[in-house]
């Protein structure tokens, strides 16, 4: 790399008319000279395997959960309640399940028909917080229209709650304590630190306000790094799906991180970036691919575009996904070994 810059040099002396030209050594860092070679070499952006980075995590939570045994504690064990017939939630139910086998922690699922009562699942959710074999405690969203989806996630014990949605985690999280952050919030804030993404005094756009995802995320990547829950110590931006486009491009053009969680497919294209931006894609849309007809997972991401000009960039599928089953067995066995409550 650093000769291609050295090339660069001569070229540009040979044209400015530079008599006798000859090869220079510079007594650069290597940092430096990579930077600079970047200038005139810029390829596509880096893309981050969440699937890469999941399975590292799986096998540090892996590697925890057997020294917590060999303590002589009981194996962390998570408990899902699925609700009506959904195919999606089975799939990440199934998914989930999966990966908490594969690290140690047991697990269960708990099948409910669509049509039970408000009153009949929160008797359930209220049985597995008495349960003392029980770490942690979900139940997957979404719900059927007639139960009352806060009035669930704040049944579950702040304690057992490992999507984090109980207003206890939530509230300890607006205010930069310790807390279980929600999964998806948790995973996209690990994926910047191992990517080793500076965030401080930096630029970010969240495309995206739902209180599971957006707001945790705006609250992360804002906060004071010194406090007792670090955070990012940005500045941070949210919008949203009624965001008017030419005021979002306006925000995402200035932006040095942009993380999109709308639900709307291609919503971010490359004439709304800048050159280097950082950006992380949590949206899952199925639509119809025209080439072949199939349905198809896209993110809010126009991918192909954005990668020309980015700097790193999370695909979809294989990007925020992974790392969020990952984040939940992480609070798993942080509910488990009680190092918050």
């Amino acid at each position: 790399m650093a000769s291609s810059f050295t090339g660069i040099r001569l070229l540009q002396r040979t044209k400015y008319g530079t008599a006798n030209a000859r090869m220079t050594t510079w007594s650069r860092d290597y940092h430096t000279d990579i930077a600079c070679s970047r200038i005139f070499y810029r390829s596509k952006a880096q893309i981050i395997s969440g699937t890469k980075l999941a399975k590292e995590i799986r096998k540090e939570i892996q590697k925890d959960v057997e020294s917590w045994l060999c303590l002589g504690n009981r194996r962390p064990h998570l408990s899902v309640i699925l609700v009506g017939d959904n195919q999606a939630s089975h799939t990440y139910v199934k998914n989930k399940i999966k990966a908490a086998n594969t690290v140690g922690i047991s697990s269960e699922v708990l099948l409910r028909p669509s049509n039970i009562t408000e009153e009949e699942l929160l008797d359930v959710i209220g049985k597995l917080n008495r349960d003392s074999s029980v770490s942690g405690l979900l139940v997957q969203l979404p719900l059927p229209e007639h139960i009352n989806e806060r009035d669930v996630c704040n049944a579950v014990a702040p304690e057992k709650d490992v999507d984090g949605f109980h207003i206890v985690n939530i509230g300890r999280l607006c205010l930069d304590q310790s807390s279980i952050i929600p999964a998806t919030a948790a995973a996209v804030w690990e994926i910047i630190k191992r990517t080793g993404i500076e965030t401080f005094g930096k630029n970010v756009v969240v495309a995206g306000r739902s209180k599971n995802v957006g707001m945790p995320i705006a609250m992360l990547l804002h906060s004071d790094g010194r406090h007792e829950r670090p955070g990012g110590d940005a500045t941070v931006t949210i919008t949203h799906r009624y965001t008017p486009k030419d005021l979002l491009k306006r925000h995402t053009q200035l932006a040095d991180i942009i993380i999109v969680a709308a639900g709307i497919p291609k919503l971010i294209t490359a004439d709304m970036i800048k050159e280097g931006v950082a950006i992380i894609d949590v949206g899952i849309n199925h639509i119809e691919d025209p080439a072949t007809g199939k349905t198809i997972m896209v993110g809010d991401v126009d991918f192909e575009g954005v990668t020309k000009k980015a700097s790193f960039i999370t695909p979809v599928p294989g990007g925020v996904g992974p790392m969020t089953v990952a984040m939940l067995l992480k609070n798993t066995l942080t509910a488990a070994q009680k190092l918050i409550y």
